[in-house]
């Protein structure tokens, strides 16, 4: 080590170099605020995200530059290997929301760092760390289990069931080619190789079933029959139900008995799966979103006030499909999340009934 004492006796100033970004401490910081807000136990889970270095995972993430509302979006793409691009890069991937990775389908291999995109969509995402966190935690994934990743996108949940199951016990299954060829290279400079597949994800991958586990990470209008005939006995599936609207995710909840028997449950969910790229959503202007914080924050009323303003609301129950052939009750109206909600900052505004990225 450099001697830096002066003759005086007095020790000289070491003049301090900037570390730059430091991932682990990143990484070990999200798991902190996980835990903290109850979304992340002690357990495979947790020690499968402090393991998993996200950059490598998302080396490339767009950034929206433009306003919620103005049209057309404009994008700027940030580099993990452009020194300039690492702290902003490092911020979003470990600040627990989503972070976008492709647009209008492009391959996802060689793309230019600081490319801008104008206009189109994005058309793949990985979801906020909440959802994210609470899912995996309710697959009660074990060593050995087999499972099916529906929705590959940024590969998160394919690691993570890679991490604890044994890479050979998962398959993940993207409609893009370009997605599952950067989740396998991705994948693969962690030194985990699941079996990555190309297709449509509501048939799910039956030259490899049964699955003890199916997660689907996009939001569809019912549970495709498929993930119930691939599903083992003792199997689970999870997967958000979304009707279209932002106003209410719900979690399905699907099990199979040793007999084969499927058994379904619908639960409310504060935060819920964005429907997959080009299936209906609805898109909420932002002066309507305002209108909606401001209720959420707004003073509860009293009872007489609840009574005289209440408004009026349509006469019978609310159904939505869970497993096909069969309707579950609507769970109760839950605030919208920004997991749900298509005004994310980083997602294009879109006319009713446009797709979205996954």
């Amino acid at each position: 080590m450099p001697d830096h004492s002066l003759s005086s006796g007095r020790t000289a100033a070491v003049p301090r170099q900037s570390a730059g970004p430091d991932p682990a401490a990143a990484r070990a910081a999200m798991v902190d605020r996980l835990e903290e807000e109850g979304a992340l136990h002690r357990g495979a889970v947790r020690e499968a995200l402090l393991a998993i270095p996200r950059e490598v995972l998302m080396p490339q993430r767009y950034v929206r530059r433009t306003e919620d509302d103005m049209t057309p979006p404009q994008w700027t793409l940030l580099d993990w290997a452009q020194p300039a691009d690492r702290q902003e890069l490092l911020d979003i991937l470990y600040c627990g929301e989503s972070v976008l990775i492709q647009h209008d389908g492009e391959p996802m291999l060689g793309r230019e760092p600081g490319s801008r995109r104008k206009g189109g969509e994005i058309t793949s995402l990985s979801s906020g760390m909440t959802m994210t966190a609470g899912v995996m935690e309710e697959l009660d994934l074990r060593s050995g289990l087999r499972m099916l990743d529906v929705g590959t996108g940024a590969a998160v949940t394919c690691a993570i069931g890679a991490r604890i199951c044994g890479g050979h016990n998962v398959v993940s299954l993207d409609s893009s080619i370009h997605v599952t060829e950067a989740a396998r290279v991705h994948l693969a400079r962690l030194g985990l190789f699941p079996t990555l597949v190309t297709g449509q994800g509501e048939d799910g991958w039956p030259d490899l079933a049964p699955f003890d586990r199916i997660l689907a990470s996009y939001a569809v209008p019912s549970v495709p029959l498929p993930w119930l005939e691939q599903l083992a006995p003792g199997g689970l599936v999870l997967a958000h139900i979304t009707s279209g609207s932002p106003s209410w995710p719900a979690l399905a909840v699907i099990t199979k008995t040793a007999t084969g028997a499927t058994t379904g449950e619908l639960r409310p969910a504060r935060y819920g799966h964005r429907a997959g790229h080009g299936l209906p959503r609805l898109y909420l202007s932002k002066p309507f979103r305002d209108q909606i914080d401001a209720a959420e924050n707004a003073p509860a009323p009293t009872a007489g006030q609840h009574l005289r303003r209440a408004p009026r609301r349509a006469s019978g129950s609310c159904t939505t499909p869970c497993i096909p052939g069969r309707s579950v009750a609507a769970p109760p109206m839950t605030s919208s999340s920004s997991e749900h909600r298509p005004a994310d900052p980083g997602c294009p505004p879109s006319p009713p009934q446009a797709g979205h990225g996954r």
